[in-house]
């Protein structure tokens, strides 16, 4: 039983750009920078997971902020993914007590 109010998991290259409103030609380009990540199918049409939307939406507020080029972004996301990561291994070590050290 359908209640149409399911939605798909992923968009196709038309939808997720009309959703971002932005040219399908630039999603391909992020595609082929490697800064959006998405799936093909049998038939060579992209298919992108909802979480690649606020991939987007980041994309987009770096290139204002900064002006820089798409493939710089690419550095700056990798580094700032990186960050992000590394105080997030920093914040649980510190909530382990000793300081994160193992005694036994």
């Amino acid at each position: 039983m359908s209640n149409g109010l399911a939605r798909p998991l992923a968009l196709d290259l038309e939808s997720f750009a009309r959703v971002m409103q932005v040219h399908p030609q630039m999603i391909r380009r992020l595609v082929a920078l490697g800064l959006l990540e998405a799936d093909r199918d049998a038939s060579g049409q992209l298919w992108f997971p909802f979480s690649e939307l606020a991939a987007v939406a980041r994309i987009q507020r770096l290139r204002a902020a900064f002006s820089m080029n798409y493939a710089a972004l690419g550095l700056v996301i990798h580094l700032l993914d990186r960050v992000a990561a590394l105080e997030a291994a920093l914040q649980d070590t510190s909530r382990r007590p000793f300081g994160g050290r193992s005694w036994t």
